[in-house]
């Protein structure tokens, strides 16, 4: 004689608590037939039971809690629906279409019937919940491919259909492939693994746009871009804060020897990280001439250097202050800069227009502290506040 078993009820739970049985025992039952109602501490339910027959035992009163697997009611012998799992196996009978953790385990295939001719037939839906759960969101189970043994539908696959509803008039559906899926996979991963932090401040850019001027005006040949300029401080930083030119693999720290920096490149294909490899051996011209050449080559759709050990991200362009930039994914940090615009400024203690840029810096925490983050940010700041300074020691 089957025993329907306390199913796994979701949300980590492992127990629930009897309230009222709604069937007792001769009772015959069908099929998704609610037979008790139990309490969780998320909820009250009513649990239906997943196949039919004579009820011949009740296991449990009112008021009595039970493990996730334990017995709740048993049904006579020869009305077990194939392939639902009794006592003697393991619960698979699973209230959320997935099945309780056991140490041993052994799965029951379903059968597939095949008539000469037909087509074979789906193997359905184990899962009372499950059988539910479509029929709420009116979702023809015999459409969805279930991604079970044996092409058993789970909760995952009704859930996955309630995520991709069919467009309306007037939408449009734009394929996640290519470089927007590389890119989506490489955030989303990084947003997985890096326990990321974040530090900004603002500073007074008005002598690196004075030095810039002056650099360029001395050499119209060689210009120097800003972002090139904050580049070869952020550069000069990384030597001094080793710890964030590195990346975790495992269980260590690997602090990198070759500076690799890669920036944030806007494409009409996509968001793109150009790399300068060895930028730390690279002057300021020519740090900035090889992040030009690498973001035309970008664009052209030209593949590049790999293998950027940090990055910066120049969001100012998009006409924004700020950003929680993500960090590229294995890298342990990347620098954000904000637009360069005239703001009130307190100087000598008094109130004057300067150019005001916000830098951010995003950093994985394993691989650093707050001292160390907040130490390189407020090196960089300083360099943009004393560009003429601090290219004299560079």
């Amino acid at each position: 004689m089957p025993d329907f078993l306390l199913p796994d009820l979701g949300e980590g739970l492992t127990e629930a608590s009897i309230v009222n049985w709604l069937v007792a025992e001769g009772d015959t039952v069908g099929v998704d037939q609610p037979v008790v109602e139990v309490e969780t501490a998320k909820a009250a339910v009513e649990v239906p039971v997943p196949f039919a027959g004579v009820v011949t035992r009740l296991h449990g009163e009112p008021g009595q809690s039970l493990p996730v697997g334990a017995p709740l009611l048993t049904i006579g012998p020869g009305f077990a629906e194939p392939g639902v799992t009794t006592a003697s196996e393991g619960s698979g009978n699973v209230l959320i279409g997935y099945g309780t953790t056991a140490t041993t385990r052994r799965r029951r295939t379903r059968t597939v019937v095949t008539a000469p001719g037909k087509p074979p037939k789906a193997p359905g839906v184990i899962s009372p919940f499950v059988r539910k759960m479509a029929a709420d969101n009116r979702i023809d189970l015999s459409k969805l491919a279930g991604s079970g043994p044996g092409g058993l539908i789970r909760r995952a696959d009704v859930e996955a259909a309630l995520t991709v509803p069919e467009p309306r008039e007037g939408e449009t559906r734009i394929p996640l492939t290519g470089l927007r899926k590389a890119v989506a996979d490489k955030l989303t991963t990084s947003r997985r693994q890096i326990p990321e932090a974040t530090v900004w401040v603002d500073v007074d850019a008005t002598g690196l746009v004075a030095a810039r001027k002056s650099l360029n005006a001395s050499a119209p040949d060689r210009p120097v871009s800003l972002l090139g300029l904050i580049a070869r401080f952020a550069v000069a930083g990384l030597k001094k804060f080793p710890e964030l030119n590195s990346r975790v693999e495992g269980d260590e720290i690997v602090q990198l020897r070759d500076i690799n920096l890669g920036f944030a490149a806007q494409t009409d294909r996509g968001l793109v990280v150009p790399v300068v490899r060895d930028a730390g051996s690279l002057s300021t011209r020519e740090l900035s001439a090889a992040i030009g050449e690498r973001a035309t080559q970008a664009r052209e759709g030209k593949p590049g250097p790999a293998g950027g050990t940090f990055t910066v991200n120049n969001y100012g362009v998009f006409g924004v202050d700020g950003s929680a930039a993500i960090i590229n994914h294995p890298e342990a940090a990347i620098l954000g800069i904000g637009r360069i615009i005239d703001r009130a400024w307190v100087v000598d203690g008094a109130l004057v227009p300067r150019k005001i840029c916000e830098l951010t810096l995003a950093f994985d925490h394993r691989v650093c502290d707050g001292g160390t983050a907040g130490g390189f940010l407020r090196f960089v700041a300083d360099c943009v506040e004393s560009p003429v300074t601090a290219l004299g020691d560079l």
